[in-house]
């Protein structure tokens, strides 16, 4: 008895410092969001006023903040699925074709994770140059005529948004191809043996043994994906194009810190957030409950 109780106080103690440090941290910081977002407050001064729900209800009749909303949802979807499919795409042919250079191919694709959001801003910038310095205006330039007019990637209303879902796209896949990797190099080879014994092919194998086998990888990389997209298409579009043009571009945490910071109003700004934070919780809750599937047993 006694043994037991000196197991649980050292797991507690073991535990306290982690759970403190969530709580400082996440907790209250997140209970202090909700009750700001009842409040009427620039954010700086003394006076705050409650309002309770108001705030929520201007937000929803807000049309810049449902139109930015409406890019983040596109973003996600659009990011999501070309990032991992491709990634899961690059990561079968490496391992499975037995490609020389593996290592090689991993710290190429990997490095556009680890470069600053300004970095790739930088780099994407100079693509996407309307002049005729641009890398996508001359490449297209060679195919047209010279009185052909240069586009506007991120200038134009109606392409700028997927102009910056290239770059996410460009800047993830790395990251996510090297963690399939890993997780499809611990397939037992001897079920691909069977399998082609049995007459599948490679896109059967794929299918029937590949997928499901990293399946629960997928699962936990797809939740941490749509929360990371969410905040990374709010520092990239800051330093690309600030949200322009006209706010084509601006994605919800955008909108965030344009009413807390810049329009002085925190109060508003923090039912934004908050607002973001329950989007964000039923999403999780959506994708980990259809993406459920029985554990494979071998």
């Amino acid at each position: 008895m006694n043994k037991t109780k000196e197991k649980r106080r050292f797991i507690w103690i073991c535990l306290a410092p982690a759970t403190i440090l969530f709580t400082v941290f996440m907790i209250i910081p997140t209970i202090n969001v909700f009750w700001m977002s009842t409040l009427k407050w620039g954010g700086l001064s003394a006076n705050k006023t409650f309002v309770g729900f108001n705030n929520f209800i201007t937000a929803f009749q807000d049309m810049n903040f449902i139109h930015a909303l409406q890019n983040t949802i596109l973003i996600i979807a659009v990011v999501t699925v070309i990032t991992m499919a491709l990634a899961i795409i690059f990561a079968s042919i490496l391992v499975r074709e037995k490609i020389k250079g593996q290592n090689f191919f991993r710290i190429i694709f990997y490095i556009p994770n680890i470069l600053s959001v300004v970095v790739i801003s930088s780099i994407f910038g100079a693509i996407y140059d309307s002049s005729n310095n641009g890398l996508l205006n001359s490449m297209v330039a060679l195919f047209k005529p010279e009185t052909w007019e240069t586009i506007q990637f991120l200038g134009n209303q109606d392409i700028v948004l997927y102009a910056v879902i290239g770059a996410l796209v460009w800047q993830a896949i790395g990251y996510y191809m090297v963690m399939y990797m890993a997780s499809m190099s611990s397939i037992p080879e001897h079920l691909y043996e069977s399998a082609s014994l049995d007459g599948a092919g490679k896109f059967r194998q794929f299918f029937s043994i590949t997928l499901p086998m990293i399946w629960d990888n997928i699962r936990t990389t797809l939740t941490f994906f749509v929360i990371s997209t969410i905040n990374i298409s709010f520092l990239l579009v800051n330093a690309l194009t600030s949200g322009g043009p006209d706010g084509a571009s601006q994605t919800v945490l955008g909108y965030i810190y344009k009413q807390a910071y810049n329009n002085a109003s925190y109060g508003y700004g923090m039912a934004i957030a908050a607002i973001v934070f329950i989007f964000s919780f039923v999403l999780s809750f959506i994708l980990n409950k259809s993406t459920e599937r029985d554990p494979i047993e071998l």
